[in-house]
Formats: structure tokens, sequence, C-alpha cells
């Protein structure tokens, strides 16, 4: 004799339904970011932060990728430039930024074309942004497989590469240690409402440093000079301006003043970054590939500079030919400009020319093996890592696994008790 079943309404196709919704909670439950750092004693000062800032904002979020900067690279200066000079609710802008609103794995970032990855950020959803430019760009160079994290914004000096992969939860979250803390475009760490306009006169500077006339004379001929001394109110300037002696020791086939207008404004803007360095930064500066007025123009990846410290100088590398600082012209907040022994000659326009060929320099070492990726689908591509910069496996497989298999057990019993 059939009996019947005490509840006629709950049909297998029913039990279905709940076991794959309750297989998926787990994707929508949020996670503690901060309890997540707690493990990397090299990530304690940005998890301190996070912690005194975003607690709240991170907690109703499940799916993002946080881009946290090791002490070693969160210097005390912007520790201290953070909390100093910005107000709370900025400071927590600034952190904002370093949180991407979408989950990226390593083979996510392998996959970034040429043109770049725009991914919207914490900061870009509070409407304090300017248009987009609280996102941020994703650039990976196909030679190297660095991954680049800066500013759409074209005249933004904040960048930073990413190093690797410190920790991931599949398709919740992925934390990455990038070299710099970034800043969104139209912050300044250093700012003071008391520091008045400068309104540097370059020219002028110029000429008053009596080995820089060639300059003088190309930056006020081209025009680009008023831009140079526009740009003085935003992040700064520095300039690397060409000695005298530099022009007159150009190889015969390097013809500057045979180059069309907009040739010759794009090798002006080469020799200008778009953030100021005082000499002490470039001798220090974390990252050596820097982005100049040119690649702003430009684009992405085209018309950087390589600066170095080398036996007791600052040298910059074009590619093609590589220079130093020999004086400092003029060095006051937001202008710094320096002397360098030799033309800066980007080879995007000179290509590579035995009579402009570099000297040797040193020898680049081979990074060190890193350890397995959890993303085991980047066949060799994996993000090298800094010495002493372990990536971290995954744990979150082996939870979520024992998760869904609970909760499978959960619903089979419950269906045979119905």
């Amino acid at each position: 004799m059939a009996f019947p079943s005490p509840n006629p309404h709950f049909t297998p196709t029913h039990f279905l339904y709940l076991l794959l919704l309750l297989l998926l909670l787990p994707s929508s439950l949020s996670v503690n970011i901060t309890t997540l750092l707690s493990p990397f004693p090299d990530l304690s000062d940005f998890t301190s932060l996070l912690s005194s800032s975003l607690s709240s904002d991170l907690s109703l979020r499940s799916s993002l990728t946080l881009l946290a900067v090791p002490n070693s690279f969160l210097t005390s200066t912007s520790t201290s430039d953070l909390t100093r000079h910005l107000s709370p609710s900025s400071r927590a802008d600034v952190l904002r930024y370093h949180v991407l609103l979408e989950y990226l794995s390593l083979s996510d970032l392998a996959r970034i074309p040429p043109s770049g990855k725009l991914v919207t950020t914490l900061y870009q959803t509070t409407g304090r942004a300017t248009n987009d430019f609280g996102n941020v760009n994703l650039t990976r160079d196909p030679a190297t497989g660095i991954v680049s994290v800066r500013s759409p914004a074209p005249f933004s000096p904040s960048n930073a590469t990413v190093l690797g992969l410190i920790k991931t939860l599949p398709y919740n979250v992925s934390i990455f240690s990038v070299n710099s803390l970034l800043v969104p475009y139209g912050f300044d760490l250093m700012a003071s409402e008391t520091r008045p306009p400068l309104g540097l006169n370059i020219t002028k500077a110029l000429i008053d440093g009596h080995n820089f006339n060639v300059a003088a004379s190309m930056l006020a001929a081209s025009g680009v000079i008023e831009e140079f001394e526009a740009d003085e109110g935003g992040a700064g300037i520095t300039l690397f301006v060409p000695t005298d002696t530099a022009f007159s020791d150009l190889p015969a086939n390097v013809r500057l003043q045979s180059l069309a207008a907009d040739k010759k404004s794009v090798v002006l803007k080469f020799h200008v970054l778009h953030s100021y360095y005082p000499l002490g930064s470039l001798e220090s500066i974390v990252n050596p590939v820097q982005p100049t007025l040119a690649t702003e123009q430009v684009g992405a990846g085209s018309y950087t500079l390589n600066i170095s410290r080398n036996n007791g100088s600052v040298s910059i590398n074009t590619g093609i030919v590589q220079a130093k600082v020999t004086q400092t012209v003029f060095d006051q907040k937001p202008v710094a400009i320096f002397g360098v022994s030799k033309v800066l000659l980007p080879k995007e326009i000179f290509g590579s020319s035995p009579e402009v060929t570099p000297k040797p320099g040193p020898p680049i070492s081979e990074p060190p093996e890193s350890a397995p990726s959890p993303d085991s689908s980047m066949s060799g591509q994996e993000l090298s890592l800094p010495p002493g910069f372990k990536e971290i496996k995954s744990e979150a497989a082996g939870i979520t696994a024992l998760w869904r298999l609970g909760v499978a057990s959960c619903c089979i019993g419950l269906y045979l008790m119905v």
C-alpha cells in the first residue's frame, strides 16, 4: 500500500532548486579583508590603514580585487602624508582607489589586451571622482608580462606595477601586491593650503643656468613651454634639459631641427615627467620605468624613460641613449629642472641607429622563481615576484569543497526526512 507524501508540494525539482541555491550561497557571502590580510606581516601597515578607514565599505563587498602595498613600498613618508595632509574622508578615498570592483585572477591579468582594461574602483562609485578618473587602467607588456596600474587621466603621475598574487578566494576575492601607493587624479598628498603658486618662467631659469641656451631656444620656439608651465599647478613637473654641449655632440644623422613640428614637440615632451621629483626622489625611485608627457600624448607603454642610480649618479636610459644628470638647475616644489649629459632620443622616432647606441648597462639578473600559482591556466606566464615575497596558494578551494559537501549532505537528509 502506498503512503501519501507528507508534503506533496515538495518535489525533486524543488529539492534541486534548493540545493543549487545553497551551493551558490558562499559566493554571495561578504568577506573580512583585514582578516585575510592579517597572516601577512609585510602588509601590516596597509592593513592598518584599511581597517581604520574602510572596514564598513569592504564588509558589504563579496567580489573584488584588492591592490595592497607592502610595508617596504609603503614608505613612512607616504603613510605620514595620508594621515597628516588628508582629511579622514579623503584618506578613505585614496584607499578606495585600491579596491577594484571585479574579481581578477592571474589568468585574467595575462589576458589583458594591448589596449588595456578599464576597471571600476570603489572610489569611482562615490561620485567624487572627476569623470571616469576614479577608475584604473590595467595594461600588460606582452614582452615582459609586467602588469601596470594607472589612472585613465591623461596627466596623472600615479602608477604602480603588480608584483604578484598574495591570496585568492576563487570568484570572490583576489589580493595582489603592488609596488606603489596609487593616488587618484586630483589628489596631492603633499598639498599645503599655504603654498602659493610658483609661476616659474622656465625659459628664464634655463638662460640663467648659462649652459642651456639651445634647449631654451627650442622650447620657446616649439610652443610647448606654455604647456609645461601650465602643468606646474597640478602634480608638478620634472624636466631633464640637455646642455649645449649635449646638442653639439649629437650624431650627424640626428637632425632635430629638420623634424616635423609634431615630432619635435614629442621629443621635447619626452624630456619631461608629469610629477615633481627632487634629486633625492630620483636617486631612490621605486618604479624605474617612468612615463613622460610624450607617453600621455601618444599612448601608454611608449616614450618611457628608465631612471636608475648608477655609480653614485642618476642615469636615464631611453633604449638608445644613456645620459646622466649633471646638475640641478632649479628645484622648488612643484618644479625640478636637471641638466643632463645627452639629448634624450626616443627609440620610437630614432630607432636603433648605431651612432646613438647606448653604452652597455649592467647585466639584468634573472628574477627568482616564484611559487606555483593557484591559477594553473597561466601556462608559464606567472608574474614574477620580488625576492622574499612568496606567492601564497589559495586555501579557499578546499574550504569551498567542504562547505558544498556539507550543504549537499544536509539537503539530502532533509529530503529523506520529508
